[in-house]
C-alpha cells in the first residue's frame, strides 16, 4: 500500500508522508464538516427533503474531492459551497418562485457549462478581466449575506414592520444556544484550534439540552445504516427542461460568476500559501483543479444538491502540512464514514447551526482590504455591489448592480480605458436582465 500511494501521489517528491496526508485530511474534514450540519439545513428551507439533502451533500462532496485529487493531485477539498447553497434556497426558490427541482437543473446546466470553458481558456480570460474590487465585494456581500441569514434562523435578528428589522429576544432558547455557539467558536477560532466551526455546532447543540432551553432534539442513537431510499427524494430530480427558460439566464449566469471567482479565489489563495504558482503567479494544472470543479458541480445536481465548489477550508489541511492529492483522498473516506452517522447528525438544532453561518461570514470580510477606497471610482461600485447583497436578499442583484455601476463610473468620470471590453458587454447584460425581468 506505501508503495502504491508513493507512487499514486509522488509524496516523496512533494516532500510530504503518508502520515502527514492523514493527520492533513483530518484537520481538513474537521475545519469544513459543518457543511454536513448546514447544506440540509438551508436546502430544507426550500422544501428539499433534509435526509436526501444530507446524503446527497455527503456524495457530491466525495465526487468533487476525489476528482481534485487524481486529476491534479493538489491538497483541496470541495463540497457544497455557502452562499450558493443560500443563494439557491432564499433567492432563487423562495425569492423568485422557482421550484428546487429546477434549481437544481439550473445548477446542472452551470455546471455543464463550467465543464465546457473549462477545457477552453474562458474561464481564465473572464478572471483576469474583471475588476478586483468587483470580485473582492461579491465575496464581502456573500459574507454579509450569510451572516445575515445566521442572525435569522437564529432569531437574532427579527421582522419589524416600522423599521423592517430588529433584535430578536436574545435569552430565548433559540437566542442562548447561538450566542453560546458563536462565543465557543469565537473562543476556539481565536486560540487556533483545528475544527473550530464543528466544535462549536457540538456544543451549542450539549448546551440545547440543558434544563429551560429544552430545544435539542431528543439523542436517539450514535449510529445507523443509511437509508438510500431516502436519498431517492432528491436523486436524479433535477428539472433540466424547466432550467433552460430564457427568463432564468440571468440566474444561470449568477451561478456561474459566484462559483467561478469563489473556486478560483481559493484556488489561488491556497495556493499561494503552499507555495503551488509558478514564477509568473500562474496556478500550474489550473485547468483541470477547475474542471473537477465542474463536474462536482453537474454531479453535485444529479446527486441532489447546489453548487459544489472548492473549500476555503482546505487551507487548514495544508497548514498542517498536506501537499498531494492524497489529503483529499482522506477527506473524502471521513466524509463516507459520516453517512453512518445521521441519527447524531440529525439532533443538531437550527440555532447550533446559525453561528456557522455568521462565523464563515466574518472570514469572508476581510477581502474588503482589497479594495481600494482612495479610488471613488472603485469603491463606489464596489460598495454598491457587497452592500445590495444583503439589502436585497439576492447575490445576483448585487453583482448586477456592481457591474453596471463600475464601467459607467469609470466612463462618466474620463476612465472608460481602464475597463476591459467584455466588462462593458457584461454591463450591458445585466441591464437587459433587469429590462427582461
Amino acid at each position: 500500500m506505501q508503495n502504491f500511494l508513493e507512487k499514486q501521489f509522488q509524496l516523496t517528491k512533494h516532500g510530504t508522508d503518508v502520515k502527514t496526508e492523514i493527520i492533513a485530511g483530518l484537520t481538513t474534514f474537521m475545519t469544513m464538516s459543518y457543511i454536513i450540519f448546514v447544506n440540509p439545513s438551508i436546502l430544507s428551507d426550500a422544501g428539499m427533503p433534509w435526509n436526501g439533502v444530507f446524503i446527497a451533500t455527503i456524495i457530491g462532496t466525495i465526487l468533487g474531492t476525489l476528482c481534485m485529487a487524481f486529476l491534479t493531485n493538489y491538497p483541496f477539498a470541495l463540497a457544497p459551497g455557502m452562499g450558493l447553497n443560500a443563494f439557491f434556497a432564499y433567492s432563487v426558490v423562495l425569492g423568485m418562485g422557482v421550484s428546487w427541482q429546477t434549481a437544481l437543473g439550473i445548477v446542472f446546466v452551470e455546471g455543464i457549462i463550467f465543464i465546457i470553458i473549462s477545457i477552453v481558456p474562458i474561464r481564465e480570460m473572464i478572471v483576469n478581466v474583471i475588476p478586483m474590487a468587483l470580485k473582492a465585494s461579491i465575496s464581502v456581500g456573500i459574507g454579509l449575506f450569510i451572516a445575515f441569514i445566521g442572525l435569522q434562523n437564529a432569531g437574532l435578528v427579527v421582522n419589524d414592520d416600522a423599521t423592517l428589522l430588529t433584535i430578536g429576544n436574545l435569552f430565548s432558547g433559540n437566542g442562548i444556544v447561538a450566542l453560546s455557539g458563536l462565543a465557543i467558536m469565537g473562543m476556539l477560532y481565536t486560540l487556533k484550534v483545528k475544527g473550530a466551526i464543528l466544535w462549536g455546532i457540538l456544543g451549542a447543540t450539549i448546551i440545547g439540552y440543558l434544563p429551560g432551553i429544552n430545544i435539542t432534539p431528543p439523542f436517539q442513537g450514535l449510529m445507523a445504516i443509511p437509508q438510500f431510499s431516502d436519498w431517492s427524494e432528491v436523486l436524479f430530480k433535477l428539472d433540466i427542461k424547466g432550467a433552460l427558460n430564457l427568463s432564468l439566464l440571468g440566474v444561470v449566469f449568477s451561478f456561474l460568476f459566484v462559483d467561478l471567482f469563489d473556486t478560483v479565489g481559493t484556488l489561488v489563495g491556497v495556493s499561494t500559501q503552499v507555495g503551488f504558482l509558478d514564477k509568473d503567479g500562474n496556478l500550474p494544472k489550473a485547468s483541470q483543479a477547475l474542471l473537477a470543479d465542474a463536474i462536482g458541480t453537474a454531479g453535485g445536481a444529479i446527486f441532489g444538491t447546489s453548487t459544489i465548489t472548492t473549500y476555503i477550508e482546505s487551507a487548514s489541511g495544508v497548514s498542517e502540512g498536506g501537499r498531494t492529492g492524497l489529503t483529499g483522498v482522506v477527506v473524502s473516506i471521513l466524509f463516507f464514514l459520516s453517512l453512518f452517522f445521521r441519527p447524531l447528525v440529525g439532533i443538531v438544532p437550527g440555532a447550533a447551526t446559525a453561528p456557522a453561518l455568521i462565523v464563515v461570514g466574518s472570514l469572508m470580510i476581510n477581502n474588503i482590504l482589497k479594495i481600494e477606497w482612495d479610488d471613488f471610482s472603485e469603491a463606489l461600485p464596489a460598495f454598491i455591489c457587497l452592500i445590495t447583497i444583503p439589502f436585497t436578499y439576492s447575490i445576483a442583484n448585487g453583482i448586477a448592480l456592481g457591474f453596471i455601476t463600475y464601467p459607467l463610473i469609470k466612463l462618466l468620470s474620463g476612465k472608460g480605458k481602464e475597463v476591459h471590453g467584455l466588462v462593458y458587454i457584461l454591463g450591458i447584460l445585466f441591464v437587459l436582465k433587469f429590462i427582461w425581468l
